[in-house]
This record gives C-alpha cells, structure tokens and sequence, in this order.
C-alpha cells in the first residue's frame, strides 16, 4: 500500500478548512458598522480609545492595526469585521488541529496506524471543524466586529496549547507549554474572559495525565483544584493586582507627597523586582516547580500588560473615553464593572426587595469611596459622603440562590412564580380604606380582571403596607432549570445542532424556538401543525433545519469518546459545561433580555463540534468491522461532510450574509442628516448611540452635531468630556461647574412642593445647585417635622426641588435668527415655555438636560433620537417638539400631544421634512439582495410612522404629488414582503388614495391583505386546542384585517364590496367563536367573543 504522509496532509487540510471559512465569512462579512456594540468596537480599536468595561485593550490593539490598511474611512469598519472573520478562520484552524491530537491520543499515532484511520483522522477533523465553522452563533460572531470571535480563538487555542502540554509534560522542557498557556491567559484578559472558562479542562488534562490510580478523593479534589485556579486567575490574581497598584498609588501620592502616577510607577519597579528575585532564589536553590509556578504568574500578567492602553489613553482625553480609567484606582473600579448594578450569585436580594422598603436593622450601608485628583493639592481625595450612603436590600426578601433578582423585570418573573401572595401588615388592619382596597384588588385577580403588570403595579403602590411573600428557593431552582438553563441554553443549543425556528426573539411563544424539519417531531415540540405555514414564517430566512444530523454525529462522538477514554470524555464534558451552563448561572440571566444571547454560550458549542469530529471517526470505527474496504475513510468523511457542515452551511447561509447591508450606518445618517448644524441630540439607548459615534468618529459625519447618550449623562465623567469640544462639535452650553455634578452629589434630587408657583427656570436651576442649607433636603424634612437622622448624609445634604412648575423663556429675535423657527412662523412661537415636572424625582442625566436648556438661549438647536415616550425622557417637553425627519427637535410652538394618540408627538415641517426624506440614504434596505435582519425590520416602525405622518401632512396641505412621492420612497425601500409591521402600512393605502392613485392603493392593500390571509387560514387549520391557545393572535390579525377593509369602505366602495366578502369568509372559518355558545363559561378564551360578533355584524351591514 502507498505510504500516506500523514504529516503533509494534517497541513494541508487544517489550512485547507482555514481558507474555506476565511472565504466564506469575507463573502458574507458586514461591510460596515452593524447594530449594538459594533459601532463602539470599531471607533475604539481604529482610534485607540476607551470603551464600555471591564475593556478589551488587546482586541482594540489589534483593531487598530487592522484599520491602518483603510484606503478610506468608508473601509475601516469592513476591515474590522474581517478581524472578526480572520480571528474565526484561525480558530477552525486550531480545531482542526485539537481534533487531531485529541484522535492521536485515542486511538494512537499516525505512524502506527494503517492509512485508513489516518484518513479517519483527518477526515474527522475537516467535518467537525467545519460544523462548528457554520453553526449559527459562531458565524453571526464572524462576521462583525464584537469581541467573541476572538475569544472563541483564544479559547481554542488554550485548549489546543493544553494537549500539546499534555504530550510534552514529562519530556526535558515540557513545561514551555504550559508557560505559553499562561501567557495566553494574560492575552485573554485584553478580550474577553470567555477564554479563561479553558483553565479548569487544562488542570483536569494535568490531573489525569499525572495520576492514573483514580480515586473518588483526588478526583474530587482535583476538579476543585481545577475550579479554583480559575477563580484565583479571574477573581483574585488580576484584580489584586489592580487594587495592589491602587494602593500603592495612594499612599505615595497622599502620604508620602510624590507626584500623581508616581506609586503606580513604584509599585511597577517592586513587582518586577519581586519576580526577579523569586525567579533567581528559585533557580539557585533547584526549586523547579516553584520557579515554574512564579514564571506562569510572570507570564499571565505580561499577558494581560494590555490593560496599560487603557490609562494611557485616558490620560489622553480621547473623545470616546467611558469610566475615564485614568488611574490605578479606576482602573480597578473599571474592572470591577462599578457602574453597573450590583449582583448576587449565592445569597442576595429577589426581585420583590423593591416591595418591601428598607431594611429594618441596616436600612443603609457604606457605598465605595471614589477618589478624585485635585490638581491644586497634588492629592488624590474623595469627592462623595460614602459613609451610609446606599441603600441597603431588605434582608427579608433575601435567599440563597437569588436566581430572580432584577426589579426590572419583575413582570416577566411572575410567568413563573404566578401571583405573589400577600397580606396587610397587622399595624394597618384597623384602617378601613386600606382594606378594603387589598380585599377589591384580590377579587380582581380571582376573577382575572389583573396582570402580571397591574399587580406590579399594585405592590409597588401599596408594598409597605402589606407582607409579601418572596419566591421560595423552589421558585427560583425551577426558575434555574426551566429559564435559564432551558430556555435560554438548551434552545440555543438546538438552534445550534438541531435547526432554528425563525430569526425573531423569543418569549416563551411561536418564535425563536429549535426545530429540525422533520415534521412530526416539530409539531410535538412546538405543539401544534406545520402545515400551510404563512410565507413570514415558513419563508423567514432565519429558518434552518438540520434534521438532527448534527446533534446525531455530535452524541455518537460523545458515546465513542466515553468508550474509548473516559478520561478525555470528562476533560472535555468539564469544559463544555463550563463554557455553557456555567455562564448561565454565572450571568444570572434575567427573563427577557433586549436580545438574544446566544453568542455568550459558543464556547460550548466548539466543544461540542468537536465531538460531531469525533462522532465521524466513530462511524469509520463501527463500520470498518464490518467493510474491508480502502475508499470507507474517505467515503464515511464525505456523507458526513454533506449531511453536517454542508448541509448546516447552505441552511445559515442567507441570514448570516451580510454582504451589502448598509441599514445601520442609513439609519446614523438619517439622525445626523435630521439635526440642525452645531446641534445637540439627545440619544436613548446603546443601539442608536454606537452607530452615531461610528458615523461622525470613523467616517467624519456630521461631526458638528454633539450626540449625548442619556443613561451616561448620570456619570460626571462623561458630563466632563460633553463640556469639551469634540471635532467640529462646541462644548454643550452648561452653568454647572464639576463639584455641582461629581460623583455622590445631586444623584436624585427629590420633589417636596412648597408652593404652586410657576418658577423661572433659572431660578429654578439656582435653587437645586445651590448650597444653600435652606435648598437641602435636611432643612426641608426639618420643616416637615421629620427626623433627619434617620436618612444618611449624602441624602441629606442633596437638594431637592420645592415647585413642578417651571418657565423657559424664549428670545424670538434668538430662534429666528438661529434658524430653529422659519420665518413664515414666526407668529406662532410662544413667549415662553411653560413646563411641569409631573415625575418624583429628578436624576442627574435630567438635571444636566435642564441645564443645557437654561443655558442654550435658543442659540443650537435640542433634538431627540425618540424611541421612548415617558416625559422624562424629553424632559417634560413634550408639548414644545417638531418631528424633523427622524429627530423631535425642541421649539417654543406648543404642540399638545394628543391624548388619542401620544406617540404622534410634535408639530411638522413639511419643507424640512420633505427635503430630508428625499436625500435620505437607505443603505440598500430594499435590496432583495440583502438580509434584512431584525433590528433592520423594527427600524422601519419609526421609518414608516414619521413618513406617514409626514405624507398625511402634505395631504393637508394639497402637495399631492409630493405625497405619493414620499409615499413610493417608503414602499421602495421598506418592502412589503421584506418588513412586516403590516399595520403601519394602512396610511399608506389611504394615502394612495388620497393622492388619486388607486391602482397603487390596491396593489398594496392585496399584498398586506394577502399576508392576513395566510396568517388567517393557517390558524384555521389547528385543532380547537390550538385555536384557544393561538386566540389572542387570531383575534388581532382578524382586527387588523377588517381595519384594511374599513381603508377600502372609505376610499373605494365597489373594491371593498369584493374584499369584503373574502373578509368574511376569513372570519366564517372562526365562526365557532361566535356562533355558539361557550361550553364553558368561565373560560378566559371566550372573553372576546362579543368583540367577533361585533366585527361580523359591522361587515356584513356594509
């Protein structure tokens, strides 16, 4: 038999599934910013400057070179996506490679093998690695700039790392790798700490390569040891560090009187000396191990010696600089994620804390002392009353495993805790209003008249009046198993390996569940027929099916590997547990979160391709047995290269192509392009603000308009960088200087009335920044009679705010001038503001607002991004607001918001508008070419609400031909089949219309009618079970279908004539909901069964 060089071609085909995946995800790569964090990733990394915590230093690092072969600003963010796509290239190369080692060592070296199991081998390998290439979390990670991609390689490479360490361990040198390993773990801390999730597999590869009598007490300790290590490196090793430079900083600067940086500069000469001498002392006195052991520490924190970027550059003031980690203090506070709420894994606070009040024995607690340079004293000092300044969880709704924790998402928890049970407190038995309150709400929920939100809402009206029982620790173990492990681990997992149901989120319904095409087992799983599925469902391109193959080859590897080396098996069954469930109860997930998670979990994925790599070479294994045959290696790899990463790769292929997507950079240009020049817009959620920061960062756009976040305005670092210029952006106009805002001061500032009166706002401003005794809270309790001394000083000494009314006065020579107001409107704009705080509370983000309204003058236009409609959000403003394009832009002409409908806020001009809307760039959003992703779709609800309102008012004004312009733009860009959200399309119809142009108003009516229909005659066939389950959905597409035909009654008699008789035969198929009576009559199901009568009766009178 021909010699197989076995050495030539584990080369060649490891390179030769590289270059496979490289080219594919180049071909399917973003080839700009997408959606969420991408924006902040790639101005970050091309400029070096600092994002959200805890950081990825290296990553950005990389980026940045990455981005100097950018021919032009337009390609920076094509080539840091393809970081992404080289990152996840090399780490199917490594896998490759881990597969191999991991079949060498089962089933013995290639040298000894005949050439059919080496082809196994390398067969093996090439499928698994390419499963895991095109499963569905790993490629959506591929192909954007996010940090996963490169985590994943890090991850694949310490694992890689650990078995050539393995091989080597007891050889002359052997230890290089695991030196190598550690530095690698340094590597991952400039990442993402997905990588670290490997170490607890690498101490289990040590244990069982050094021990091969096991026993139940060293296995035991060893997969302790193995855990502990990780926790040393993650939670003790690298933050000790930090917090050991952190101190050493502060008492050389505070107590010994050097100059700022110079203990943090110190603290670096003694740890290198303390290396030096460990390394020398143990090197002279044989003391290999321990001279091991100080190397690896060595090398982990050269390794992680990224971080250093991070101060650097925030010394620099870069325009992006989140946290400002300009000293060793915080940098650690960075690190530790500070900023963001705090979080309980074994024993905490439940999410009915809120409910309950303070805690009865120590309502407060010290908070962390943040430490500030004062520039003038040459000394670090600490700028908030930390002493008893936060408040503490009431340890009365407390537990072990506090698995439901967020008052956020209080709501949501009660799906699975069903109602809490409460009583009125004995102390308020004897009050008779209170009773009867709790006894009339109770009967509310016994007859199903309340929901989960109106009983929120109830226990936070009257929660400290009533005891109410917290979750029991079942409640939250169940919540453990069924939520987080279950829904939010196992469906991703079949999403993964078994196929995807849809791309739409899911909540517990019809989307975002696994199924496998085959029907039968998917009915069983989703409960009800797949038959005539609605061309949205059946055609949405998020829809993959895998027929269980993948799942299939992956358990015959685990089966095989269990079989052959049970060692192995639990190495790597350890590391697929650690890498998936592990970071479930880890992160704790909340139910539901603002998008899926799936991308967090693919470490486990690779494990688990890994053994669908195994499960290849078990089938040649079984069936070599039985066929003596030299093509069975190569045959057994080929069907299961067609039936996994074939199969899995034409299936993902149209929703992780994002090739030509532009829609999230259109979307930062249509804001910019909104907003006036030197503008201030005011932007809401991450979402929007990271797109917008790539647009004017990277490609210099609109850099003239300041974008502020709001949630970040609450920071004083942040308020510190928006009084700086930036660009072409002027510092936003503010009074307030930083001891006003710093941290721990005016945080919340407290509604207590004293008068009626409408205040000026600048009186007004002067009252709640003043340090005035009389404007504190202290004087104010004082006067109330309240003791003071039960609150903690810092809420003491806050300010609180003594009227809701307050008026913003308006210099009319100033906002013609400056443009905010056309002169052929001048009539309108009011001499004033009249404004009323109807929230509690003030925050520090809505002091800062109010602030640059006080200053501002009238001299740069204010906008909003929308997307929110509580008032706060426009700071009680909302009646003084001009929708331009995509912005609410501040103007003195008051526009009441209709209470019929209040998202239709602000006045129109129809000329800016127009002229907008027509130069807008879509970003091939109606490109049949294109994937049009979800957060794409749900874009089009605000594209598709602001052009119907701006269509409506050219209707007004007789622009006809404007209007229907407009209107061709929308249904161009936005197409039916394409977007969804059919509702919004009705003004559309009516328009059309309107506008005389009838052969369009049909046409588009048809196509969304026709999307009711599929919806309708879906549901028809169902069983009765599924039907009640479904009647919420029924009932909603049957409204929004007779709402189309009421379009029709209006606008065209004959044509709704027609349609109406096919509504009507739409609604026959449903005729048992209102033909016969209920069989029972308490069944909520029934409930609505006037409201069809009503619909049927209404029809057929027209």
């Amino acid at each position: 038999m021909t010699s197989f060089n076995f050495r030539k071609w584990n080369l060649i085909l490891s390179w030769f599934a590289f270059l496979i995946a490289l080219i594919i995800y180049t071909l399917t790569v973003e080839p700009t910013v997408s959606y969420w964090d991408s924006g902040e990733y790639i101005l970050t990394s091309s400029k070096l400057q600092v994002g959200h915590p805890p950081g990825a230093p290296l990553f950005q690092m990389l980026g940045a070179v990455f981005s100097v072969f950018a021919l032009a600003p337009s390609q920076v963010g094509f080539l840091m996506n393809m970081m992404s796509a080289v990152s996840s290239a090399f780490a199917i190369l490594f896998m490759f490679w881990t597969i191999v080692l991991l079949l060498k060592k089962i089933v013995g070296q290639p040298e000894n093998l005949e050439n059919g199991p080496k082809i196994a081998i390398l067969g093996s390998a090439f499928v698994g690695s390419l499963a895991f290439a095109f499963t569905d979390s790993f490629w959506f990670n591929a192909v954007e700039t996010e940090v996963y991609a490169m985590a994943t390689l890090i991850m694949t490479v310490m694992f890689y790392l650990g078995l050539r360490w393995e091989a080597d361990m007891h050889k002359p040198k052997g230890n290089r790798w695991l030196i190598l390993i550690a530095f690698v773990v340094g590597l991952s801390f400039g990442i993402h700490f997905m990588g670290l999730l490997t170490i607890p597999a690498i101490g289990l590869i040590y244990y069982f390569k050094n021990y091969e009598t096991i026993t139940v007490k060293n296995f035991i300790i060893a997969n302790v040891a193995s855990v502990a290590v990780l926790l040393f490196v993650f939670k003790l090793m690298f933050p000790n560090v930090l917090r050991y430079f952190s101190i050493l900083e502060l008492f050389f600067v505070n107590q010994i009187g050097l100059p700022f940086n110079s203990g943090s500069i110190i603290a670096g000469i003694l740890l290198i000396a303390a290396f030096y001498y460990g390394l020398k002392y143990t090197n002279t006195k044989k003391l290999y191990n321990y001279n091991t052991g100080i190397l690896c520490l060595l090398f982990v924190l050269i390794g992680s010696s990224t971080w250093l970027m991070l101060p650097i550059r925030a010394n620099a003031n870069v325009v992006i600089n989140e946290n400002n980690p300009s000293s060793a203090r915080e940098l650690l506070a960075y690190y530790n994620l500070e900023q963001y709420p705090e979080t309980h894994l074994f024993y905490g606070p439940l999410f009915t804390d809120q409910y309950t009040g303070l805690d009865e024995n120590e309502p407060y607690v010290d908070d962390k002392p943040k430490y500030e340079k004062d520039e003038a004293a040459g000394k670090y000092i600490i700028v908030n009353n930390y002493k008893r300044a936060k408040q503490n969880y009431n340890h009365k709704q407390a537990a072990f495993l506090p698995r439901m924790w967020s008052g956020e998402n209080a709501e949501n928890y009660m799906l699975f805790t069903g109602f809490l049970d409460f009583n009125l407190k004995p102390e308020y038995q004897g009050e008779n209003t209170l009773v009867q309150s709790v006894i009339d709400f109770k009967n509310d929920v016994a007859k199903g008249f309340v929901d989960y939100e109106d009983y929120h809402n109830f226990l936070k009206q009257y929660g400290q009046f009533v005891t109410i029982e917290k979750p029991s620790l079942a409640s939250n173990i169940s919540y453990l198993f069924e939520y987080q492990l279950g829904y939010m681990y196992w469906r991703y997992f079949m999403w993964n390996f078994t196929g995807r149901q849809d791309d739409l989120q899911g909540r517990y319904d019809q989307h975002g569940n696994w199924i496998s095409g085959i029907k039968f087992i998917d009915e069983w799983h989703l409960g009800q027929s797949q038959d005539n599925l609605p061309s949205d469902v059946a055609q949405n391109k998020g829809r993959n099916t895998y027929y269980f193959f993948p799942l299939i080859l992956g358990l015959f590897g685990l089966f095989f590997l269990f079989n052959k080396d049970k060692k192995t098996f639990w190495v790597t069954l350890v590391f697929f547990l650690f890498t998936g469930l592990a970071i479930q109860v880890y992160t704790n997930v909340r139910p539901f979160e603002p998008r899926e998670r799936d991308y967090s979990v693919v470490g486990s994925f690779y494990v688990f391709a890994i053994w669908i790599g195994l499960g290849v070479y078990a089938i040649f294994d079984l069936l070599k047995k039985y066929v003596a045959n030299s093509v069975l290696a190569p045959a057994v790899t080929l069907v299961c290269l067609l039936l996994v990463p074939t199969l899995m790769a034409s299936q993902n292929w149209d929703d992780h192509d994002r090739s030509e997507k532009y829609t999230a950079l259109a979307m930062a240009k249509k804001y910019l392009d909104s907003c006036g020049e030197n503008g201030i817009l005011f932007s809401i959620g991450d979402n929007d603000t990271f797109a917008l920061w790539y647009a004017q960062e990277i490609e210099n756009y609109r850099t003239d308009v300041r974008v502020v976040n709001t949630s970040l305005f609450q920071t004083d670092w942040y308020i510190d960088q928006m009084k700086r210029k930036a660009y072409k952006s002027d510092p936003i106009p503010s009074t307030l200087t930083h001891d006003k805002y710093k941290h721990g001061t005016r945080e919340y500032l407290i509604k207590r009335l004293r008068s009626k009166d409408t205040l000026d706002i600048g009186t007004f401003m002067n009252f709640i920044t003043s340090e005035d005794p009389k404007t504190k809270l202290k004087y104010a309790l004082q006067q109330e009679g309240e003791d003071p001394s039960n609150y903690p000083e810092q809420y003491l000494n806050s300010n609180y705010f003594p009227v809701e009314n307050i008026r913003v006065p308006v210099d009319k020579q100033s906002v013609l001038a400056n443009g905010l107001v056309k002169a052929k409107d001048a009539d309108l704009i009011e001499p004033y503001l009249d404004v009323t705080i109807s929230s509690n509370a003030i925050t520090k983000n809505r002091l800062l607002m109010l602030d640059i309204v006080a200053s501002n003058n009238w001299e740069r236009p204010i906008h909003f991004t929308g997307g929110a409609f509580s008032d706060e959000d426009y700071i009680w403003m909302k009646d003084y607001l001009q929708l331009d394009a995509m912005v609410y832009t501040l103007v003195p002409i008051k526009t009441p918001v209709a209470r019929a409908n209040p998202f239709d806020m602000g006045r129109l001009d129809t000329e800016f508008m127009y002229n907008k809307v027509v130069n807008w760039d879509w970003g091939n959003s109606g490109s049949d070419k294109i994937y049009h992703d979800t957060e794409t779709r749900r874009n089009s609800i605000t594209y598709r609400g602001n052009l119907a309102r701006l269509i409506e008012q050219l209707i007004n004004e007789e622009q006809l031909d404007k209007a229907e312009e407009i209107a061709d733009i929308a249904m161009k860009n936005m197409p039916v089949n394409k977007y969804g959200f059919y509702t919004l399309l009705e003004p559309y119809i009516s328009a059309y219309y309107e506008v005389n142009k009838q052969d369009k108003a049909r046409q588009l009516f048809k196509d969304v009618a026709s999307k009711y229909q599929e919806s309708l005659k879906y549901y028809s066939t169902l069983t009765k079970d599924n039907q009640d389950n479904n009647f919420t959905e029924i009932l909603t597409d049957i409204e929004r279908y007779k709402a189309l035909v009421d379009v029709l009654v209006q606008y065209d008699k004959s044509f709704a004539q027609e349609e109406s008789k096919i509504f009507t035969n739409y609604l026959e198929l449903f005729k048992q909901y209102y033909d016969n009576e209920p069989e029972v009559e308490t069944n909520p199901i029934r409930t609505d069964k006037d409201l069809l009568q009503q619909l049927d009766t209404v029809l057929k009178s027209e």
